[in-house]
């Protein structure tokens, strides 16, 4: 008869021509690997041969680590239930635990790293032995928990577990309550169980009384059901949490699952978050549990989702019962990368604890995280829709009488340092002539320069190429991501610095509104990337720069910088004026919705303010002030730039 196995599993945008290799850099980024969370799972076990089902995986460690090197532990054997999915083989009864041509593994005591079994993982049912003669003995085995995932054949017995409430033992369901929900599996299933002693007739024994035995959760039980496919192993099921729970890494910053009601019956399911055990010897350090929002309603007035904070009150939803609408729910979790501490790489991790209002099941997820660098190229634009004037108010009579009283306000006197004053009726103009300058007929200033910024009639778009390195970050006019001379992936400031044969798939990303130069030296800001912090970068371009100044045309008699016979060049504010651009980048702290407190590690955002000098004739000089916002997208990780 065959033997069949299943498992039941308990978003500025960027330009066309980089969006392929965005696609490829984040997917590279997204790799990381896989951190820990833990949890310690305590084990009852009486002498002679008990079976246990971990429901957390302790593959960091040998089991002569965890069990061998313990004199105190009386452990002797432990044996590993791995059926092959699918399997000829036809298990009408409990196995007797026999290394050769069966579907166990084993490690003991007296082989040791001989053993063919070496490591704990989860999900597993594992049968184990302690002396006769040795008192009870609780064994606790530290691990990452693993969301349920179980294999169940059609045909003969399978050896499983179920996550039930681990403590304290009242706590824990009799069979008879926790298969009420699944009546077909409850009035068809053989139920076999270890209680120690040596094996026989008593052990495993079959569970009889389903309203007197608990289901133990440290407990794996065999379990045969006729002809009844099986998907029922607690009251809900956690579906799309990943086999090896949450992992942020240092990228991610939002995910999302469905919790799933599987009985007859209204459920509730509650959600709270616990911190991680401190870890192993020989494991990363972890510096706290991560700060996770869960996502909550929509604001229909600015279109913003609202959020709770999960450490700070468990969530509860109530689901219909199976099959019905309202049975499933979307559960969207974010984390808040703006108080993690420490340096990049810093890991946080804890768990995620699911609970049923029935009191049959408890679920424990890991989650974890790592604080987010920003080392790499981040691209993106600003948008200026704010540019300050420059505004000269000039002075304006009605009449004679306005016209003295004008002057009497800003306190001039007709012939007061040669000045002299006249009021032009059909303009209203208040004229000046002579003084020092010897002016002929200037209009009079009345008051400050306007300088005040006012909004454009349409935002102007500046692309913007920022890459960190770690210590320093820099704006460029272009850069080059290929294949480096050395094989490898690079950020280059120069093409030639590229393989010439794998040019066909490098890219190159360009702001021209900034100037170039031959060697493509880009500029350092000065201040460190952060939340609410200010970097600033400053552009100088030369009056005399033929391949970027905007007031130079090479071909045109009055704005090439020539003289009218074309031979010397003229002096600055003549023809052509220089320019030196302040570029001041503010990030903004987030705002307090659920999408911008979760923006995450690869976005970035805030104020853009430019001072924009016009530098004339020796000291002369006038300034604009541009403003708006801009947004960068980290699409490389690679920290170094090549310049050589």
């Amino acid at each position: 008869m065959s033997h069949h196995g299943y498992k039941t599993f308990g978003g500025e945008s960027i330009p066309v021509r980089v969006r392929s290799w965005l696609i490829v850099a984040l997917l590279l980024g997204a790799c990381v690997p896989g951190r820990a969370q833990w949890i310690t799972q305590t084990n009852s076990l009486r002498p002679g041969w008990n079976s246990v089902f971990l429901h957390v995986d302790a593959s960091h460690a040998t089991l002569d680590q965890l069990v061998g090197n313990d004199l105190t532990n009386p452990i002797e054997e432990v044996w590993y239930w791995q059926p092959p999915l699918p399997t000829g083989q036809f298990i009408e009864s409990p196995q007797v635990p026999v290394s050769n041509g069966s579907q166990w593994s084993s490690w003991t005591r007296l082989l040791g790293p001989a053993s063919a079994l070496q490591r704990l993982t989860g999900n597993g049912a594992y049968l184990v032995r302690i002396a006769s003669n040795a008192a009870p003995y609780v064994w606790g085995v530290q691990g990452k928990p693993v969301p349920p995932t179980y294999r169940w054949t059609l045909t003969g017995l399978n050896f499983i577990g179920f996550p039930t409430i681990p403590s304290p033992a009242t706590a824990q369901p009799f069979f008879e309550a926790f298969l009420a929900p699944a009546p077909e599996l409850q009035q068809s299933a053989e139920v076999y169980r270890y209680q120690g002693g040596d094996l026989g007739a008593t052990n495993p024994v079959r569970v009889l009384t389903f309203r007197t035995t608990r289901v133990q959760s440290d407990q794996g039980y065999w379990i045969r059901a006729g002809q009844s496919y099986n998907q029922y192993f607690g009251p809900f099921q956690i579906v799309d949490s990943g086999s090896a729970g949450i992992q942020f890494g240092d990228t991610r910053s939002q995910t999302r699952m469905r919790l799933r009601n599987v009985v007859n019956t209204p459920l509730t399911i509650s959600l709270r978050q616990i911190n991680s055990e401190a870890p192993p010897a020989g494991q990363p350090a972890i510096l706290g549990s991560p700060q996770l929002l869960v996502r909550g309603a929509i604001n229909t007035t600015n279109l913003t989702y609202t959020y709770s904070i999960l450490e700070q009150a468990p969530q509860q939803w109530t689901l219909a019962p199976a099959g019905q609408p309202g049975s499933e729910v979307e559960v969207v979790l974010g984390l808040v990368r703006q108080v993690m501490s420490g340096n990049p790489g810093a890991q946080f991790a804890g768990l995620l604890r699911f609970t049923d209002s029935l009191g049959l099941s408890q679920v424990d997820v890991g989650v974890s995280a790592a604080k987010a660098g920003t080392t790499g190229l981040w691209v993106g634009g600003a948008v200026v829709n704010s540019v300050s004037h420059f505004l000269t108010p000039y002075a304006k009579a009605t009449n004679q009488g306005d016209f003295a009283a004008l002057l009497a306000r800003l306190q001039l006197a007709q012939g007061a340092n040669g000045f002299r004053y006249e009021w032009d009726p059909d303009t209203g103009r208040v004229l000046v002539f002579g003084g020092p300058q010897q002016k002929a007929g200037s209009y009079l200033v009345d008051g400050l320069i306007k300088t005040d910024p006012g909004t454009v009639p349409r935002p102007f778009p500046l692309r913007l190429i920022v890459h960190n390195d770690g210590s320093t970050t820099r704006l460029l006019q272009k850069v080059f991501h290929g294949v480096g001379l050395a094989s490898n992936l690079v950020l280059s400031t120069k093409e030639n610095l590229l393989l010439p044969t794998q040019l066909a798939v490098a890219r190159r990303i360009s702001a021209v509104h900034l100037p170039t130069s031959a060697g493509n030296t880009p500029w350092a800001f000065s201040g460190a990337i952060g939340p609410s912090a200010t970097i600033t970068a400053t552009v100088p371009l030369a009056y005399d720069d033929q391949a970027s100044n905007p007031f130079l045309h090479s071909y045109h008699p009055d704005h090439d910088n020539l003289d009218a016979q074309f031979t010397t060049q003229l002096a600055r504010g003549l023809e052509s004026y220089g320019m030196n651009r302040q570029i001041a980048l503010t990030f903004n702290a987030p705002e307090d919705n659920f999408d911008a407190l979760t923006g995450g590690a690869q976005d970035l955002g805030g104020r853009y303010a430019e001072t924009v000098t016009i530098q004339a004739r020796g000291s002369q000089s006038r300034q604009y002030n541009l403003l708006g916002s801009f947004f960068l997208k980290r699409i490389s990780e690679i920290a170094a730039l090549t310049t050589q």
